[in-house]
């Protein structure tokens, strides 16, 4: 089992690894809106959708793998009214691959946020 700290993204909030990467998938940990600056973005949901992919797509390349790898994604919301723009911006990031995934609303998340998404995948020198 090996330990993943992406030097280009803020640390982990709490007590645990950005990833880890375990027979032979990576884990990531939710991605929080964080800026670079481990700072909230503005409270909209096109802009922390964006940034939350961002993060994860940095967290991935710096595990060595990529969006393409990914085999599953788990999406938490504060609000499943943005289902919809989520999904758009999702579709863009992820283009005609689709993993299998999970979206579920949430009362209340980390720091305020409106969403925040994690996911499985596989390494790039894996199959």
């Amino acid at each position: 089992m090996e330990t993943i700290e992406s030097k280009n993204l803020p640390e982990a909030i709490g007590p645990y690894s950005q990833a880890i990467r375990a027979n032979g998938f990576i884990y990531t940990s939710a991605q929080v809106p964080l800026s670079k600056e481990g700072k909230l973005v503005e409270k909209d949901i096109k802009v922390q959708t964006r940034q939350v992919l961002e993060n994860l797509k940095v967290l991935l390349e710096d595990s060595k793998s990529s969006f393409r790898r990914v085999v599953k994604v788990n999406i938490y919301l504060e609000n499943m009214d943005d289902f919809g723009i989520v999904n758009v911006l999702f579709s863009e990031a992820f283009g005609d691959h689709k993993p299998a995934r999970t979206t579920i609303a949430s009362k209340e998340l980390p720091m305020g946020s409106m969403i925040v998404m994690d996911a499985i995948a596989l390494p790039e020198d894996y199959c």
